[in-house]
């Protein structure tokens, strides 16, 4: 029992040395202090917004225009967007009778320096601001704050602008099913169900189509686990709906639109949407796969620039959609918004990733920060989600997990199997999860589906960050030791993690040994996997320990993401491309026949007999 103790205590603090280094700054809306703002209103300042109505025309993003004066204009005055547009303290809920709500209900949804784009603001306390709006089922004002962000002091307030139908169904994103002939549509609105039915126009292009209604789901602040996700940083999320498109017929083209139909008979729709349906499991077609970690969001109008940390991420997300006709599926392995409990990202998120999720699956995983909490069963005790504790992933992505909330699955794609960890649970031997990853391991049919792949958030592999390499790791801690038994055995071909921000390739290993020599053109048995690290999909880059290891082939401090590319039941290209350009900057190719997948290596058969 001491040596057990011991051993628990030791990993505990452990796990707690390495989450400061997974430190990459504050989410940039917590540098606003909400808590000390004061009133100051000025009776010759003035901010005006243009204009009054958006989105006439079915958008649903639009550039608004501030112009906005003070008679004392300071360095670090600054201007919040704040949506719903009534932000006083008097439609603030009490956390309870001795706890009063700051002036400020929420934060801002965004914010800007009143310099920014007026360089002599300072002198004639005059200026102007372009920024862009998504539609966010609300209205929104603006306000002018002198003080800074740690003392705002409110100087002026706008006029309220509203989008024509702030309630529209917007932002679809698509999921593979639980079947390999089923597509999933979720998509948000601010129509609960007693004010609309929720439903999905599809058929195959240029024929027949029909409607499949759509599960409604959304939460209250109860379901937050914590501040700022309850507090401050809480907003509706409206109504988020899932409709499940079945019975596709393989690699056709398919098109569709999202719709409500109110109760006095008249429909609301979205735009005009198309998805290729997946082909069936072992099916020999060209088939691309996209992976990546840890995109979140950046705006494009520059604001909410304070310590922001995701500067790669609109590189990463133009990449994707400039490449689109040449991906088939998308996954993003966890640290998907860095929200970090200010719940309005998850919009501005899912409306930067619409041209992509809505025309190919975009399966998501779980990262420290979508779960982990204090006291609320992550398998890490950090405060990471800043109070979701997986709430908001779960519901605006699906996944074809057997239980929402623990989201590890598996999906059959064509010629590859995935199976998808949730790190932020236990994964250890005799656990739940583990059954689950052993299962999805020993099910598949590697004459049909010769391409394992495993997929999680964080390294249970190989990386050679200095934040591992300076607790000797390497890897998440009891990762390698847990799993690297199942890897050998059912001969995993490829696992790829993010969580560390940066990219790096390891030999085919097993038992820190590399089993092949080779480094670009495989032939025959790999006889190990070979490990990635694409966590580089735009939050700030995790640095390399100096330290050489002779199982890592190639590493690049940058952003990027990795490609594989099934040719065949033989033929696989693996790419890492850079989100600066999409060119290539790694890659390597797998040729093989069936018989070297049977072929036996350390751990990975069965004892033998010599009986007759």
């Amino acid at each position: 029992m001491g040596e057990s103790m011991f051993v628990s205590l030791a990993f505990l603090m452990l796990c707690t040395m390495l989450q400061r280094v997974w430190s990459h700054g504050d989410q940039p809306l917590s540098k606003v202090a909400v808590h000390k703002a004061t009133v100051s209103l000025l009776d010759l300042a003035y901010i005006k917004a243009s204009p009054a109505i958006l989105g006439q025309e079915g958008k649903t993003a639009e550039w608004i225009t501030l112009e906005y004066s003070s008679p004392i204009p300071s360095i670090d005055d600054w201007i919040g967007v704040f949506s719903p547009a009534n932000f006083s303290a008097s439609t603030c809920p009490k956390e309870n009778r001795r706890v009063y709500p700051p002036l400020l209900c929420s934060a801002p949804i965004k914010y800007q320096y009143a310099n920014y784009s007026s360089p002599l603001y300072i002198v004639h306390g005059k200026g102007f601001l372009k920024l862009r709006l998504i539609n966010q089922r609300s209205d929104f004002s603006f306000a002018l704050f002198s003080g800074g962000l740690s003392n705002p002091k409110l100087v002026a307030v706008s006029n309220k602008i509203a989008f024509a139908n702030p309630n529209a169904p917007v932002y679809p994103r698509l999921a593979l099913g639980k079947s390999w002939n089923e597509m999933s549509v979720t998509w948000t609105s601010g129509y609960g169900i007693s004010d609309a039915e929720p439903f999905v126009q599809w058929g195959p292009k240029g024929g027949d189509h029909m409607h499949s209604p759509a599960e409604t789901l959304t939460f209250t602040s109860d379901s937050m686990c914590g501040s700022p996700a309850r507090t401050v940083g809480w907003r509706d999320p409206g109504y988020i709906h899932t409709s499940h498109l079945k019975e596709l017929w393989p690699n056709r083209l398919y098109e569709y639109k999202i719709g409500h139909k109110l109760n006095n008979g008249t429909f609301i729709w979205s735009g005009n949407y198309q998805f290729r349906a997946p082909p069936f499991p072992g099916q020999k077609s060209l088939q691309r796969v996209l992976i990546f970690g840890d995109m979140g969001k950046e705006e494009v109008d520059g604001s909410n620039e304070y310590n922001n940390f995701q500067h790669g991420s609109i590189n990463t997300t133009l990449q994707l959609i400039q490449d689109l006709e040449n991906i088939d599926v998308v996954f993003h392995i966890g640290d998907i918004c860095y929200a970090n409990g200010y719940l309005s990202q998850w919009d501005q998120f899912t409306a930067q990733v619409e041209p992509i999720a809505s025309a190919v699956p975009y399966m998501v995983a779980s990262g420290n920060h979508e779960r982990d909490w204090p006291e609320t069963g992550s398998f890490y005790e950090n405060m990471d989600s800043g109070g979701e504790c997986g709430v908001l992933a779960q519901t605006m992505f699906y996944t074809p997990a057997s239980n929402r909330a623990k989201v590890w699955y598996s999906i059959d794609y064509g010629m590859f199997r995935f199976c998808i960890a949730d790190t932020e649970h236990d994964w250890r031997e005799g656990t739940e999860q583990y059954k689950f990853i052993e299962h999805c391991f020993a099910s598949v049919d590697r004459q049909k589906q010769p391409w394992l792949i495993f997929l999680a958030h964080r390294v249970l592999g190989y990386s050679s960050c200095i934040c591992y390499a300076e607790e000797g790791s390497f890897a998440e801690p009891m990762g390698r030791e847990s799993l690297q038994k199942l890897w050998q055995k059912y001969k995993v071909d490829i696992a790829v993690y993010g969580h560390v921000h940066n990219y790096e390739r390891t030999c085919p290993i097993y038992q820190n040994i590399c089993t092949n020599e080779e480094k670009y053109h495989y032939k025959g048995t790999l006889k190990g996997t070979i490990h990635i690290v694409a966590g580089g999909g735009g939050s700030s880059l995790s640095t390399f320990t100096s330290l050489k290891t002779k199982w890592s082939i190639f590493k690049d401090y940058d952003y990027g993401f990795v490609k594989l590319t099934a040719f065949d039941h033989s033929n696989l290209l693996f790419e890492y491309k850079k989100s600066r350009d999409g060119k290539v900057y790694d890659s390597f190719n797998i040729s093989r026949d069936y018989r070297d997948i049977l072929a036996c290596t350390m751990d990975s058969c069965p004892s033998m007999t010599m009986a007759s």
